[in-house]
């Protein structure tokens, strides 16, 4: 059975040092899809962007820095409390966004419950994911 755990996260778009703009996000974890976290940001637009995220990446950037080229997170202290920094790079730009340590841990805590890390192997349907690819083709 597949099932789906979300999160609205309040996160702060860093402009500058001294200047930040709040960009609701909401985090999606589909045990269909183990490996990912989906994130809609909601910035104003029509429709929101989504970044798809390795949810390992998430994981580690809670303690160290994760993460390669165009995804980077690490954690961080901004006025006094722990945040964990999510760098984006597209073609479109680069944006630099702190998310509140403790609303991601206890998001990711959710997805270990229902996935154990090290388990996601076990939750993948590879007939329908070959399926899938082969249509594409």
């Amino acid at each position: 059975m597949n099932s789906v755990i979300t999160c609205a996260l309040p996160l702060r778009l860093v402009i500058s040092d001294e200047c930040s703009l709040p960009v609701p996000a909401e985090l999606r974890y589909a045990t269909a899809d183990p490996y990912a976290v989906h994130a809609d940001f909601h910035t104003g637009a029509e429709e929101p962007v989504t970044w798809v995220f390795a949810r390992e990446v998430l994981a580690d950037g809670l303690h160290r820095p994760a993460g390669t080229a165009d995804v980077q997170v690490w954690p961080f202290h901004s006025v006094g409390q722990k945040v964990v920094c999510i760098s984006l790079e597209s073609e479109e730009g680069r944006a630099l966004l702190h998310a509140p340590a403790r609303s991601l841990d206890a998001f990711l805590k959710r997805t270990d419950a229902a996935v154990p890390p090290g388990t996601e192997h076990l939750h993948l349907n590879l007939d329908q994911e070959l399926s899938a690819l082969l249509a594409d083709g």
